[in-house]
């Protein structure tokens, strides 16, 4: 039975320390090398995965900013993009500026995602680029006006604590045609972050596309957090690492290690390597 194993990435293939441990390294190294089919699903964009999986020869789409795009390594190209209409962009910024938030949007220009913001109002911000920029080398370009920008639009950022997250989210779910992920921060636990994208985006929908884009018959899954639970209903079969979230934990076929203990490498050199 042609299967895929799919991850999420932070809080379940990466470590506490937003890495990959030597061993999960060499695992996934090892099933790559064995002809066994395995990608990533992420809220992360292409520029950090790459950078995180710099040592892994990953072959196969990715999936990204929640289903938002699929990148293709082997092409060096987006095989799928979801964008927001002009309308749609512009009824977020109204919000974000109605609520006292400002945040990261991202764009893109061809095949080249630009990464925009406005400016950086909290620590939470100032943090969330500075550590893009010296890790992952992830360029932020400052404008006056997001509504200057012309690229295609694909997804907003957000990031602060959970009162200002809750009512910007209870103020943005009333814009018709997108979809959020509101979910806590899994380094910072006083802190949330608040997606918005394209309704007809979702780690659901850009698994059914990966089911039928590679023909295989089966997906396995993994993951721990809220914004998971869309990939877990598009999996035939998913695993909770031991740190997820109750609800995964509960509608999982098995809980596995923690992501601190490689829970996801481990599973997969037992299950699949053996």
């Amino acid at each position: 039975m042609k299967t895929l194993y799919i991850s999420d990435l932070d809080g379940t293939l990466l470590n506490s320390r937003a890495e990959l441990s030597d061993y999960t390294v060499k695992t996934l190294n090892r099933l790559i090398a064995s002809g066994v089919h395995f990608s990533i699903a992420t809220a992360r964009t292409i520029a950090t995965a790459l950078k995180m999986f710099e040592n892994v020869t990953l072959n196969l789409p990715m999936i990204l900013m929640n289903g938002v795009i699929i990148y293709d390594p082997d092409r060096r190209k987006y095989i799928k993009k979801e964008t927001l209409s002009n309308t749609i962009a512009e009824k977020i910024i109204h919000t974000m500026r109605e609520t006292g938030q400002t945040g990261i949007m991202y764009t893109l220009h061809g095949d080249e995602m630009v990464t925009y913001y406005e400016r950086l109002h909290n620590e939470a911000l100032r943090g969330f680029v500075a550590e893009r920029t010296a890790k992952y080398n992830k360029v932020f370009t400052q404008v006056d006006d997001f509504l200057d920008v012309t690229n295609e639009i694909i997804y907003f950022t957000f990031l602060d604590g959970q009162e200002n997250m809750e009512k910007m989210h209870s103020a943005i779910t009333e814009i018709d045609g997108i979809e959020t992920a509101k979910y806590r921060d899994v380094y910072n636990g006083n802190l949330w972050y608040l997606e918005v994208f394209s309704s007809a985006a979702s780690k659901y929908n850009a698994v059914r596309f990966m089911r039928e884009y590679g023909g295989y018959e089966k997906i396995v899954g993994f993951g721990d957090s809220s914004n998971d639970i869309a990939l877990f209903r598009a999996c035939d079969e998913f695993y909770a690492v031991a740190n997820a979230i109750p609800e995964l934990k509960e509608a999982a076929a098995g809980i596995i290690e923690s992501n601190d203990a490689d829970g996801v490498a481990k599973w997969l050199e037992e299950n699949v390597l053996c």
